[in-house]
């Protein structure tokens, strides 16, 4: 069938009832937190074809026809290289004196299938792409099998005479040394049933009879790839690698890229957002869109080689073209681009589908200080990137206006104030945002809408929010001493909560003094948010255990703001401060009430800001907000003393 284009089908996507869209399983948001379970992977079904080695030897002799040559031209991972010696007893690319194996040698698959048809198409198939296969067609000599051929992988059939695949894959995996070689069940009974037990019994994956050239290339040599890489060592490897991937992990391409932020090396750095990724998980589903970013995220690798490419979240991934001349970058990004859009990706019972991507860039040689402002400029860049008919974009670092008003901070004082947060249904607890004012020399003072920008220009923004930080947990501290619980609202910039050392010095700042995790919650601007989505997260993860909360603030809805309250780990949202004027305006009050209804079915708890008049309190009221903040409550000020008890609204 023709490929067509993710975004095409959003006709049908309109018509399909809601709601039947896979669930994503408990804790699916903390997938890439160290402590996760790793699902099951699903099965590749896109890759690309290496030149043939040499002609292997097949145990089992046949003609491989024209038609099964010709349908394994262009699949999946063959493994490239001249043929070595053979993999050892654990399958998992032991040579044949105990230690590593050459990962460029042959993959070697043992086929365990009693029919003599489908054991020679898969061998003839699998010898198509440059592997060495060996049949096995007796279920009683398969483990005698294993030990004589030493292969990478086992490819087992599950109905056999005498002992079916389930009962010697148990039997398989009673010996220790045989305890990781992957085994690859191809059947063709449809019962889902029996595919769980299939994987209860000690399997690695299950693939359905018939299945494509291409399909059965791919998985078979995605398991044997990841299987060598687990057992090279390290400086065999050259990098970590996520074993279910098979990419790089983030962690080792963030640390390579301080390196290079270090030696200044020059080179670039390429942000790859996969577009409409809300509809296609709506689409497909939890299952089948994870096996979609897996294929994708292989393609890239395959494009952006000899430079790694890891994965970062759910739909973007960070290419780093360490060395890559400067003038090149937007011909790399070029090609990443259309690499991507010229592949067709399968999903089980879909047509063939094309993927769009945007993708943003920056020139190493900026003179970024480390990792997260050189990945917060491509985040910056990617976001107008999406804007643009290319969907490429470099970045440019801003530059001062020429009119803009000058702020020396230096010679101002800095001071905090606070503004109560009530609930509507009346509470004890004691809450305020925290807000920052800058006292200049004259007496006036300067909001914060007015000091960060100019911060943040002067490159002063990380002192200012550690500044403010570490007054509102004094004052938490002090307050949680005397008794009565207090929690407080602290804005913190990206830039911020990028650095590696901001992180842990709050986790110790909270254990050291005693300070209750769920009394602090930080403020994230949307704008801010939907820039720097990868880093706030990271930020977000890393202080989750100790009970920290988090607030998306000057929300309004949309579908990249819509995204981020679920892939975010927030507890509260406040809404934009044209909300307060919704008692004038029936279309914003109906917009508001579907924002907050939204808000309530994830669990989050609404905050209404800028309430001046009872009129605009009432239609928060009734839009079902759970918080009033504004003047109306009470007018920002330098103390602590409002009355939550007795607030009436």
């Amino acid at each position: 069938m023709p490929a067509t284009d993710a975004t095409s089908r959003q006709p049908d996507d309109r018509a399909r009832p809601r709601g039947r869209h896979e669930t994503p399983p408990p804790h699916y948001w903390r997938r890439w937190t160290g402590d996760a379970v790793v699902d099951v992977e699903a099965t590749p079904a896109q890759a690309a074809l290496s030149p043939p080695p040499p002609t292997p030897e097949p145990v089992s002799t046949a003609p491989i026809t024209a038609s099964v040559a010709a349908s394994t031209a262009g699949a999946a991972g063959a493994p490239p290289g001249p043929a070595a010696a053979p993999a050892g007893p654990t399958g998992t690319g032991e040579g044949a004196d105990g230690g590593p194996q050459d990962d460029q040698s042959p993959y070697r698959i043992l086929i365990v299938e009693d029919d003599r048809g489908q054991a020679l198409f898969a061998q003839s198939v699998l010898h198509g792409a440059g592997m060495q296969a060996e049949v096995q067609m007796q279920s009683d000599g398969v483990v005698e099998a294993i030990a004589r051929f030493r292969p990478d992988l086992v490819l087992m059939d599950l109905h056999m005479p005498g002992k079916d695949g389930m009962t010697l894959t148990m039997l398989i995996r009673q010996q220790p040394e045989y305890l990781h070689l992957p085994i690859v069940f191809l059947t063709g009974d449809p019962d889902p049933e029996r595919q769980f037990e299939v994987l209860e019994s000690g399997a690695d994956d299950f693939l359905n009879k018939p299945i494509r050239p291409r399909h059965l290339i791919a998985a078979v040599s995605n398991r044997i790839r990841r299987a060598r890489m687990r057992v090279l060592p390290a400086a065999a490897q050259g990098h970590a690698v996520n074993t279910e991937t098979g990419l790089p992990t983030r962690a080792f391409l963030l640390q390579d890229l301080n390196d290079a932020i270090q030696k200044q090396a020059v080179g670039g750095l390429f942000f790859i957002e996969i577009a409409s990724a809300l509809s296609l998980r709506e689409r497909f589903g939890y299952a089948s869109f994870e096996q979609l970013m897996h294929q994708a995220g292989r393609q890239l690798a395959q494009i952006a080689a000899p430079y790694p490419l890891a994965r970062l979240n759910d739909n973007s991934f960070l290419a780093l073209a360490r060395g890559l001349d400067e003038n090149a970058l937007e011909a790399h990004a070029q090609g990443l681009r259309d690499g991507l859009t010229r592949s067709a990706f399968e999903i089980s019972g879909h047509d063939p589908l094309n993927l769009r991507a945007s993708i943003g860039y920056t020139p190493l040689s900026l003179g970024f200080a480390d990792a997260g402002s050189a990945l917060e400029a491509t985040e910056r860049a990617v976001l107008q990137a999406r804007l643009k008919p290319s969907s490429l974009a470099a970045y440019e670092p801003a530059q001062p206006q020429d009119d803009a008003p000058r702020i020396a901070l230096e010679d101002g004082q800095f001071e905090l104030a606070y503004q109560p947060i009530v609930a509507v249904t009346g509470s004890d607890q004691a809450q305020y945002q925290v807000l920052l004012r800058l006292r200049q020399p004259d007496g006036s003072l300067l909001p914060a809408s007015q000091v960060i920008p100019a911060a943040e220009l002067a490159g002063g923004i990380a002192q200012i929010d550690h500044w403010v930080l570490e007054h509102a947990l004094y004052v938490l501290a002090e307050r949680q001493a005397q008794g009565p619980s207090l929690r407080l609202f602290v804005s913190q910039s990206p830039r911020t909560l990028a650095r590696e050392t901001h992180a842990q010095w709050l986790l110790e700042t909270l254990a050291a003094r005693g300070i209750e995790g769920t009394s602090l919650v930080i403020d994230l601007r949307l704008a801010d948010a939907l820039i720097h989505t990868v880093t706030l997260r990271d930020f977000c993860h890393q202080l989750m255990p100790a009970g920290v909360q988090f607030c998306l603030s000057q929300f309004e809805p949309g579908a990249e703001a819509d995204a981020l309250l679920t892939q975010l780990p927030l507890g509260f949202l406040r809404v934009a401060s044209r909300y307060a004027s919704a008692h004038a305006d029936p279309a914003l009050r109906d917009e508001l009430r579907a924002v907050i209804d939204h808000a309530h079915r994830l669990g989050l708890q609404v905050i209404g800001q800028q309430i001046e008049d009872p009129q605009a309190a009432a239609a928060m009221w009734m839009g079902g907000v759970d918080f009033i903040q504004g003047n109306l409550v009470q007018a920002v000020g330098s103390e602590l003393g409002f009355d939550f008890h007795n607030a009436v609204l």
